[in-house]
C-alpha cells in the first residue's frame, strides 16, 4: 500500500435507514477522498448524515450503497481509528488515569510505553494533579480535555470527531481548539471533525465540506487559505477570514432553510393525513 494513497476514499456512498414508508436515506452519492495528514471539517443542517458517516468510516455502521474503502498502514504499532464524541465518554468508574490506561490496553501500543504516554498527555493538558480524580469530581472542560488527549493518546491513524466542543463554552471552545491543533500539529494523523460551528470549521481545518439537506451529499468545497501553526484568536483578525465566514454562511443558510421548509412539509403532510 502507497503512502501517498488517501486514506478515506468514498465513491458513491450511501446509508438508508428502514425500507417502505420508514426509508429514510441519511446520504447518498458520497464521493470523497481524504489524505494522510489532513484535517477535513464537515457542515450542514442537521439530518443531513453527517454522524451517520462518521460512524461508517468507524465500521460502526454499514453503507447501504457505494464503495467505502480506508487504507490504513499495517503494522504501525499504532491504533487504526479512534473517536471522540460531544459527551465526554469516561468511565466513571476509572480514574482520569485510569480511563487513559484502559484506552492504551485497548491499543496496539506496547505496554512498556503506557506510564510515559500517560504522563506526556496529563501534563501536556495541565492535569497532573487530577490524574487520581474521577470525571464528576472534575468541570465539564476538564473531562472533554482528557476525552481529547485519550483520543490522541493511541496515536491513531485516524481520527473521527463528532462536535466535540459543542457544550462548552466559548473561552474552554477556544482552548480547546488550540490543543486540538498543538496536538494534531505534533501527531499529522488524519482527522474528519463535524461542527455546526463555520467559525470552527475555519480555525481547524485545511478543507471545509458544506453537505446538503437530507439526503446529506457534498455540495460545496472550501479550500481554507491560513497557514499553519495557527492561532484562533490572531486569525479572527485578518479579513479573508470574516470573507470565508459569510460565504460558507451563505451556502449553509440555503441548506438549512431548505431542511426547514422540508420539515413543515413533512409536518403538514402528516397532519393532513391523522384527518383524513
Amino acid at each position: 500500500m502507497s503512502e501517498n494513497a488517501p486514506i478515506i476514499e468514498l465513491h458513491g456512498l450511501s446509508k438508508v435507514f428502514g425500507r417502505g414508508d420508514q426509508r429514510v436515506v441519511a446520504f447518498e452519492d458520497m464521493t470523497l477522498d481524504v489524505r494522510r495528514g489532513e484535517f477535513v471539517c464537515l457542515l450542514g443542517p442537521s439530518g443531513c448524515g453527517k454522524t451517520t458517516l462518521l460512524k461508517c468510516l468507524a465500521g460502526i455502521e454499514k453503507p447501504t450503497g457505494g464503495t467505502l474503502q480506508m487504507n490504513y498502514m499495517p503494522d504501525t504499532g499504532r491504533s487504526d481509528v479512534a473517536m471522540v464524541f460531544q459527551q465526554h465518554g469516561l468511565l466513571p468508574w476509572f480514574t482520569i488515569e485510569g480511563n487513559l490506561r484502559f484506552a492504551l490496553r485497548s491499543s496496539p501500543i506496547d505496554p512498556k510505553l503506557h506510564d510515559t504516554i500517560i504522563e506526556r498527555f496529563v501534563g501536556r493538558v495541565g492535569l497532573e494533579r487530577f490524574r487520581k480524580f474521577y470525571p464528576h469530581q472534575l468541570s465539564g472542560g476538564m473531562n472533554q480535555r482528557i476525552s481529547l488527549i485519550r483520543a490522541f493518546a493511541v496515536y491513531p491513524q485516524l481520527m473521527l470527531m463528532d462536535e466535540p466542543f459543542v457544550f462548552l463554552d466559548y473561552q474552554n471552545r477556544i482552548r480547546l481548539q488550540e490543543l486540538c491543533l498543538q496536538l494534531w500539529a505534533d501527531q499529522k494523523q488524519t482527522i474528519v471533525f463535524v461542527t455546526h460551528n463555520i467559525n470552527e470549521a475555519i480555525t481547524l481545518g485545511d478543507r471545509v465540506l458544506v453537505l446538503t439537506s437530507s439526503p446529506g451529499k457534498i455540495k460545496t468545497e472550501f479550500t481554507v487559505p491560513f497557514e499553519r501553526p495557527r492561532d484562533p484568536y490572531q486569525m479572527r483578525k485578518d479579513p479573508r477570514y470574516n470573507e470565508l465566514v459569510v460565504e460558507i454562511s451563505e451556502v449553509v443558510r440555503e441548506e438549512v432553510e431548505k431542511a426547514t421548509h422540508l420539515e413543515e412539509n413533512q409536518c403538514l403532510l402528516a397532519s393532513v393525513k391523522k384527518g383524513s
